[in-house]
């Protein structure tokens, strides 16, 4: 083993939190070597499959990812799929340390008598499906007239409105063929999202709720019964602008008069917890809610009083879980790796050597992709301070060479993806877009991509004969 190479780092997961703690770990002082891996053939995680396609300004984060990725100081390696291409043991052999920044991207759990029931779908996978991920079907079902969207965040607001706009209105975003064709043939007239507490309560940020209301051919409805504010509520929108202006918008929704003209409308009710999913022989045939009342304080509790509304289909957007990784101590409860500031623990509490995590699978599925900087940071210090803390550099990895690694995937039968196979098929995206007047249309089968990210490699290949 080399005594004076750089230290060797992977990080698993190459989304917003991974991208970050690459580049603060790679300005952190020691001279580092990092890789960062991907499970799918493109980088960017959920800001390339969690985010809705008709908000390019969020989606302009990748702007500032690629520039990291692209100064050519962090490998990435994509196409690689933790627990079943590589293991941590393994992992260990090549790294010095390694870091899991893997997100969550499951539905989190909802208890309720006929969740199971086909037409329950579980907003994570339907963000998945209109975001054209390779893992998931190419159709959706999308038969429902009136839909219930359970949840009181911008998922509920992005689910809403991706199910009650026009088809067509979305042809100059990124969205590919399949989706498109999916959501024109949609039979949806009414939306209704469902909050379990006031106006004052729910996490929908001012710009997302106003987006709403600038939709073509879509009411908002919202009930003026289903506003009240206590005590917390008044505190709430005291002491937060963002709540403010939350509830202004929403106000002035209720106050408005009826007799919109729109085909399809979407309906946001407050104070309406669910107690069950309706069903009529094995389909879903509604939604029954129990009215609750805020209790001062700004948390609510029942009234008894219920009400059945006439939906075919129900969205849980009730927010996301993390997914265990084999051989790393989870959570079960919360859904995130154990860990004590980003350094991963045994049952027992003791950290595992070299082992560390950030991200939402360290710290849960909240905030925004902003707060994954300061949460890498944190990791990162643990990093540096355990591997040089004591004035020398701990070297574990048996095998430092950075091309051992990747010949030892390959040799597994891996087809491992590049920066430059990335830039391939963002190219090739780009291009297909640009035929249609838009940025990008993507390419959805994982096959696919990985077959337009080696097609200038295979063009060159042709071209010189071999």
């Amino acid at each position: 083993m080399s005594t004076d190479r750089p230290l060797r780092v992977a990080i698993v997961g190459a989304g917003p939190a991974g991208i970050y703690a690459a580049d603060i770990l790679s300005k952190a002082g020691p001279e580092v070597s990092i890789d960062l891996y991907e499970r799918l053939p493109a980088p960017f995680g959920l800001v390339r499959y969690g985010v809705a396609p008709d908000h390019p300004r969020i989606k302009q984060i990748i702007v500032a990812l690629e520039k990291v990725l692209g100064r050519g100081d962090i490998r990435l390696l994509s196409n690689v799929d933790f627990g079943t291409d590589v293991t941590l043991e393994e992992l260990r052999r090549f790294y010095d340390a390694v870091i899991f920044s893997t997100g969550s991207i499951e539905d989190a759990p909802l208890r309720l008598p006929g969740v199971d029931l086909p037409e329950c779908y579980g907003a994570a996978d339907f963000v998945s499906w209109y975001d054209a991920h390779p893992d998931y079907p190419r159709e959706w079902p999308l038969e429902a007239q009136h839909v219930a969207v359970l949840g009181a965040g911008n998922v509920a607001l992005d689910v809403a409105r991706m199910l009650a706009k026009h088809a067509d209105d979305l042809l100059s975003t990124e969205i590919p063929e399949n989706v498109h064709a999916g959501l024109k043939a949609s039979k949806v007239t009414d939306v209704h999202v469902f909050a379990r507490r006031g106006p004052a309560q729910v996490k929908f940020s001012p710009l997302e709720l106003r987006e709403l209301g600038h939709v073509p051919d879509v009411d908002i409805v919202v009930d003026p019964e289903d506003f009240d504010f206590d005590e917390g509520s008044e505190a709430a929108i005291a002491g937060s602008n963002q709540t403010k202006q939350v509830v202004k918008t929403l106000t002035d929704w209720a106050m408005r008069e009826e007799g919109g003209t729109a085909s399809r409308r979407i309906h946001l009710h407050f104070l309406h917890a669910p107690v069950e999913v309706l069903g009529t022989d094995g389909h879903v045939s509604g939604l029954r809610t129990e009215r609750t009342r805020l209790v001062g304080d700004g948390t609510v509790e029942g009234t008894g009083e219920t009400h059945d509304w006439d939906v075919q289909a129900v969205y849980r957007a009730v927010g996301y879980f993390g997914s265990p990784l084999p051989g790393v101590p989870f959570d079960e409860l919360k859904g995130v790796i154990s860990n004590q500031e980003g350094r991963v623990v045994g049952p027992e509490g003791e950290p595992l050597d070299g082992v560390y995590c950030t991200g939402w699978i360290k710290r849960g599925p909240v905030g925004l992709i902003g707060h994954t900087k300061s949460d890498a940071s944190e990791t990162v210090r643990h990093l540096v301070a355990d591997l040089t803390g004591d004035g020398t550099v701990r070297r574990t990895a048996t095998d430092g060479d950075p091309d051992a690694i990747v010949d030892f995937l390959t040799g597994k039968g891996v087809d491992v993806l590049t920066w430059n196979d990335w830039e391939t098929l963002d190219a090739y995206e780009r291009k297909l877009g640009e035929e249609q007047g838009r940025q990008r249309v993507k390419v959805v089968s994982r096959e696919d991509m990985i077959r337009f990210s080696r097609q200038v490699l295979a063009e060159a290949a042709a071209g010189s004969g071999e």
